[in-house]
């Protein structure tokens, strides 16, 4: 009897211990009403503690392949399963989106909306794409990659202002939804404009491409560091760095691509839609007029298969030296990228953006640059891989420091205003 009674006592302490087990958890909620989020939530399965969804996100502005919410009630530590499926909103072509643009091989998950860390492979069972994860707090948000919202950008630009003297936040313009586009301007010295080259770097033409704006971003923390070569490069040049160019969609948790009437990438034509685009492309027709836009550098996020690498137009549609200076930056750029530990694969073959690209390849913002710049303008596409274990907010940032150090590199050698 006495054994029993010891046994029971034990069973009890055990049970005492297991919340789960001893009493109903909290019901799985869904939250979306915050900056960046998309999500369009297909069902809550109470006893399996999973959440079945798919992107949220308008069509007509942009593909819907992005995705960003918050789940609460969550058991710290108890294991949670997302089912992602993909949109099944139609596109211009009348078909949904290919599957693969909205399920990354690692989703992106953070329990304080700051650290952004990946979640282990998903497993593909048909339509669904499985991730399974033990969140060590009650409440997680998940995201097809490691989210960077207007807010971000605003307060990367206003820190590196107030740790800099150097960096001044700026304001590119305000969309058309009336929000800023924040602009980060750096530049040391006495030199004057017209001794100074010019550096124009952008991200996110395409709202869902989250990684080209922490590329961005580790371009601007590189630039503003202790480094000798980054002291020269401020020395010597007057610098532009806007982390989100299409902000309405970045904060709305849309897609941006091909969107009505064309996206931002599409948009550098003679009468641009986007203020941004009106803005950006009257700043860089500035550098041109004063015959310093040197180096100008457009970041994307590529194909889900694809590592990174360059666009370019093809040879035959430009001239020297500016075939010469750009096939030099690129060497550059590849031989620093290529070595970044831990690895992010890159391409030493570029792909062209000419004629058989898209109906609108003029009108695209490299592409603009090249054919309306200066004999000597450097400009490029640099698409940054995504869909890769080390795609991550520590990865991006190495990419961008590495490209701001090839920039550097370049401009070394190219003689003084």
């Amino acid at each position: 009897m006495q054994r029993l009674i010891i046994v029971a006592s034990l069973v009890a302490s055990w049970l005492a211990h297991e919340p789960s087990l001893c009493g109903a958890a909290d019901p799985l909620t869904v939250e979306s009403d915050f900056e960046g989020a998309s999500v369009r939530v297909l069902e809550i399965d109470e006893a399996k503690r999973s959440v079945s969804f798919m992107p949220g996100g308008d069509p007509v502005r942009g593909w819907p392949c992005w995705w960003y919410f918050r789940v609460d009630g969550i058991t710290p530590d108890e294991t949670i399963t997302l089912r992602l499926r993909a949109s099944t909103a139609t596109l211009e072509n009348r078909k949904p989106l290919s599957a693969s643009w909205a399920m990354p091989a690692q989703a992106t998950f953070s329990t304080d909306g700051e650290a952004w860390l990946h979640t282990g492979k998903g497993q593909r069972q048909g339509n669904w794409m499985i991730y399974t994860l033990k969140p060590a707090a009650a409440s997680m948000f998940v995201a097809w990659g490691p989210p960077y919202t207007p807010s971000t950008a605003a307060k990367f630009v206003r820190d590196m202002s107030k740790t800099s003297a150097h960096a001044k936040a700026a304001e590119l313009c305000r969309s058309r939804e009336d929000r800023p586009v924040p602009m980060l301007h750096v530049r040391e010295g006495e030199r004057t404009k017209t001794q100074r080259f010019g550096v124009w770097v952008q991200a996110r033409q395409h709202a869902w491409e989250c990684g080209s704006s922490w590329v961005a971003q580790g371009f601007g923390e590189w630039l503003l560091s202790d480094d000798e070569e980054a002291a020269w490069l401020r020395q010597h040049a007057e610098i532009f760095i806007i982390p989100v160019m299409d902000v309405d969609n970045t904060a709305t948790g849309n897609g941006g691509k091909n969107a009505f009437p064309y996206d931002h990438n599409r948009d550098w034509s003679r009468k641009p839609h986007w203020y941004e685009t009106i803005a950006a492309q009257r700043m860089v027709g500035g550098l041109i007029d004063e015959g310093r836009m040197d180096v100008f550098l457009d970041l994307h996020n590529p194909a889900p298969g694809d590592p990174s690498f360059f666009y370019i137009l093809p040879k035959e549609m430009l001239k020297e030296p500016m075939i010469s200076l750009r096939d030099r930056f690129i060497d550059l750029a590849y031989a620093r990228i290529s070595k970044i530990k831990p690895l992010i694969p890159m391409s030493n073959k570029p792909k062209v953006t000419g004629t058989s690209y898209h109906p609108l390849w003029r009108q695209i913002s490299a592409n603009w640059v090249s054919m309306n710049g200066n004999p000597h303008t450097v400009s490029l596409c640099l698409e940054t891989i995504w869909n890769y274990k080390n795609s991550t907010t520590t990865g991006y940032r190495a990419v961008g420091a590495n490209l701001a150090a090839a920039v550097q590199e370049f401009l070394a050698t190219r003689p003084d205003r």
